[in-house]
């Protein structure tokens, strides 16, 4: 692998079919096809995070995908918990709590049911992406002999040197290394341990790096030149940006979400489970505050299912799901397309200064 920082960049673009090293992270409910297509016009790779749709779904975005570029794309879903220890009680405690800040939540909220993983993976493989990526563990050995067999990459998720190295063992051709200070869910092996092993990416990337003999790729916290620049100095081979393109047209979300990124310090974020009962980060909001002193969320996914009504009802902040990484303030509302490729012509010059 090369050993300086554009070398490695250089490298990764030629494997990958890119024109630079810019992903763009796969967000659930927040990567519509408009946002890739964006960046992969930019010579990125587009993302499409797939937890929530159905199998139809996910062939359908890809199709809008390549009607708009054909650029590399990466689909993603997370890798499925165990069963959930259930409460009925304290179940009802929490549904109570959330009908204070949205409708009322009936028993029957709790019991919606997942998307069929094994479906997911079929029509992920069907639309025949350059890469899958995987968030929360590792895919069952024999769905990764069929990517293989497709040619397909996999790119696994980890937040810590030990999920890395299982993942490389299991057969991941890359490692997307999160630092805590990515926006949204963690993607820790273990839902236990996502709130334990809180490691900024500063510390981990290296690790990661030094423990793996595949690509790493940087997350969480980066937004501006200056994050890409430092992050390929540690030994990355390209960047993942999320919560830095949502302020982009094409990410089309809320305005008031898109407002407070716009305006959130890193401490106007914060680690939670209120939302969706696996820990992710957020802006700050007055229910985010009032959860922590309220009932334990429930696990998930019954704390996603249950707080549903609360989300699809918001129209102000302190109610919404408002996913957010600690360089938030860094991001640009900008056309993403010209966002990608200054970032990265900004991002040269600091590494060749």
């Amino acid at each position: 692998m090369p050993s300086t920082p554009l070398g490695r960049a250089a490298a990764f673009c030629e494997a990958f079919d890119l024109q630079l090293p810019i992903l763009l992270a796969p967000m659930a409910g927040a990567c519509p096809a408009s946002l890739s297509i964006a960046v992969a016009n930019a010579g990125g790779m587009g993302a499409c995070g797939c937890l929530l749709m159905q199998p139809e779904d996910i062939t359908k975005w890809a199709q809008q995908m390549r009607a708009g570029s054909n650029g590399a794309f990466q689909l993603n879903v997370w890798i499925p918990d165990p069963d959930p220890m259930r409460d009925a009680d304290h179940e009802a405690k929490v549904r109570a709590f959330l009908g204070q800040w949205g409708p009322e939540v009936p028993p029957e909220d709790a019991e919606a049911s997942l998307v069929d993983f094994d479906a997911q993976c079929d029509a992920m493989l069907a639309a025949g992406p350059h890469v899958i990526s995987s968030i929360m563990g590792v895919y069952p050995a024999p769905f990764v002999a069929r990517m293989k067999e497709r040619g397909v990459r996999w790119f696994a998720t980890v937040t810590s040197v030990t999920d890395a190295l299982a993942a490389e063992a299991a057969g991941a051709d890359v490692i997307v290394a999160q630092g805590m200070e990515a926006g949204g869910h963690r993607g820790s092996f273990s839902a236990e341990d996502a709130s334990r092993s809180m490691v900024g990416l500063l510390s981990l990337l290296p690790a990661v790096v030094d423990a793996v003999k595949v690509p790493v790729v940087a997350t969480g916290g980066i937004a501006d030149a200056r994050g890409i620049a430092a992050a390929l100095l540690l030994g990355a081979s390209a960047v993942q940006i999320g919560t830095g393109l949502l302020r982009t047209p094409e990410a089309g979300i809320a305005l008031p979400w898109a407002d407070a990124i716009g305006a959130a310090l890193p401490e106007d974020t914060i680690p939670t489970r209120a939302f969706s009962g696996r820990l992710g980060r957020s802006i700050r909001t007055a229910y985010t505050e009032a959860a922590e002193k309220g009932p334990r969320p429930a696990p998930y996914p019954i704390q996603r299912n249950i707080t549903k009504a609360m989300r699809a009802s918001a129209t102000e902040i302190d109610t919404m799901q408002a996913w957010a990484g600690q360089s938030a303030r860094l991001s640009r509302a900008e056309p993403a397309t010209e966002l990608v490729a200054s970032l990265w012509n900004d991002a040269k010059e600091l590494l060749q200064s």
